[in-house]
């Protein structure tokens, strides 16, 4: 999954040539899409069920690539089809860094649980 949004490409791209220093704000999280975005667009977020975002650990990058370090569980969910994830970071106002599908889309029955195992999604820059 090697999608950054317009605003972590300029972030990126400021931070590189020295122009600011910049990084997102507060915890990662994930979010599970039943539509996908765009580098300008956000996908359409599950909504329904007990389902929330759920934070990001990765780790070391390596090679120009990281993944998830450990699993992530999103417990309860509605019924839907999960088509691909979000990173958005814990600002009030939540900004969008990365967004990528699925392998396979996950179609789940309501009070399901979707889960990455750790090292299941891949963020590469290289």
């Amino acid at each position: 999954m090697a999608n950054l949004t317009l605003t972590a490409s300029n972030q990126a791209l400021a931070w590189l040539f020295g122009l600011t220093a910049t990084a997102p704000d507060g915890d990662l999280t994930i979010a599970l899409v039943t539509a996908n975005g765009t580098a300008s667009a956000a996908g359409t977020e599950v909504a329904g069920g007990t389902y929330e975002r759920q934070t990001l650990t990765v780790a070391a990058p390596t090679g120009g690539a990281t993944s998830n370090a450990a699993e992530i569980v999103f417990a309860g969910m509605p019924a839907c089809t999960v088509v691909g994830v979000e990173v958005w970071d814990s600002a009030d106002t939540p900004v969008r860094f990365w967004f990528g599908p699925t392998d396979d889309p996950r179609t789940v029955t309501a009070g399901d649980d979707v889960r990455f195992a750790a090292g299941e999604l891949d963020f590469t820059l290289a």
